[in-house]
């Protein structure tokens, strides 16, 4: 197939001279102003433009400004024609974007040379380019495809876990919606702004899913006993942070994810630390304890104190507002309490809304 060429030009022996030189090997349309060639722009898409610089009313220089400014035209190669011999103005002109100039009078053999050059320089252009867009369609849709394998495993992760703790019911749901509303709170009021903003906020969000999957290895016995544990079982439940941490590290091991198994890392084995120190499995104290630790901490305890358990009654969202109030500074982050206070709403209209979805 024919490429098509536009040959815009106010001189008419420039234009014959020049359809002349491309017959046959070109479906060429001559153009005699800026204006005529904008006019047929709107009904041909040419392959390449042969441009004139001096011309009436709107000249070539103008001309290229208005071609680079639509996203229609700017990709369509030009070549200036001219006989001005400034070299300001061809560096000018190359500025706009032309890929050549050919000076006038030109010669059929010059001119062809030129045109073919670029034609072809353009095509492969637009071969890699659309290659470069395929595979990265490609890629992206791999990775949405692993984005969807990572979170399925992560849920079926966690509702097993959840599964198995039969006093928990939905705790896992309520703590990925507490901590979405919590870390976009956090930035809003610029508290830990800078950290959070490094996050991949998604990551962060769906692997806190599994800040509970070292209970996988807490017997059925104490895991649903059906009260308080005894100092002994309180201390076996307390190891579910450490055996957290070595699941995660061989799930990292085996799967080479270790992004996404980091933020997981980090929510499961802090969860229980304390602000001042007196938490597990480490002891950490302060911002010594990862953020997402120190989060994860918050809500857990929020869903524990409005959840009912065989051996306490739910209490109310005011209710559990006011005991982490009482512990910031010693079990919270006191940042981090007082923002939540500030949003405490959207933690009880989120829990109300949960409770009625299930």
């Amino acid at each position: 197939m024919q490429k098509t060429i536009f040959i815009v030009d106010d001189n008419a022996t420039n234009l014959t001279m020049a359809e002349e030189a491309l017959e046959g090997l070109y479906q060429v349309i001559t153009l005699s102003s800026a204006a005529r060639m904008f006019t047929a722009l709107a009904k041909v898409l040419p392959d390449l433009i042969l441009l004139d610089i001096e011309m009436p009313e709107t000249n070539g220089f103008e001309a290229m400004k208005r071609l680079k400014a639509s996203d229609a035209y700017c990709e369509i190669p030009v070549i200036f024609l001219t006989g001005m011999s400034e070299p300001s103005n061809e560096a000018y002109g190359i500025e706009l974007g032309a890929v050549d100039f050919i000076a006038k009078p030109f010669s059929k053999p010059v001119l062809l040379n030129r045109i073919r050059n670029h034609l072809h320089l353009d095509e492969l252009i637009r071969e890699r380019t659309e290659q470069l867009r395929e595979r990265t369609e490609q890629l992206r849709e791999r990775t949405t495809q692993l984005e969807k394998l990572q979170n399925s495993i992560v849920h079926t992760m966690a509702d097993f876990v959840e599964s198995r703790d039969t006093n928990t019911g939905g705790h896992i749901e309520r703590t990925t919606v507490y901590i979405k509303i919590l870390i976009e709170a956090l930035t809003e009021h610029g508290v830990y702004a800078e950290e959070i903003g490094a996050w991949d906020l998604d990551s962060v969000i769906s692997s806190a899913r599994l800040h509970d999957v070292g209970k996988i290895k807490i017997s059925d016995s104490i895991l649903n006993k059906p009260g308080a544990l005894t100092e002994e079982e309180y201390q076996m439940m307390q190891t579910h942070s450490m055996e957290a941490e070595q699941i995660i590290n061989q799930m990292a091991l085996r799967t080479g994810e270790e992004s996404f198994l980091h933020n997981a890392r980090l929510s499961a084995v802090y969860h229980h630390e304390r602000w001042d120190g007196t938490g597990y499995p480490h002891g950490l104290q302060g911002e010594d304890i990862p953020l997402q630790g120190r989060i994860m901490a918050l809500v857990d305890v929020y869903d524990a104190l409005t959840s009912e358990r065989p051996y306490k009654v739910a209490y109310s969202s005011d209710e559990a507002v006011q005991i982490i109030l009482e512990e910031a500074g010693t079990h919270f982050d006191p940042y981090i309490v007082d923002v939540f206070v500030k949003i405490k709403g959207q933690f009880a209209s989120a829990r109300e809304s949960l409770d009625g979805d299930m």
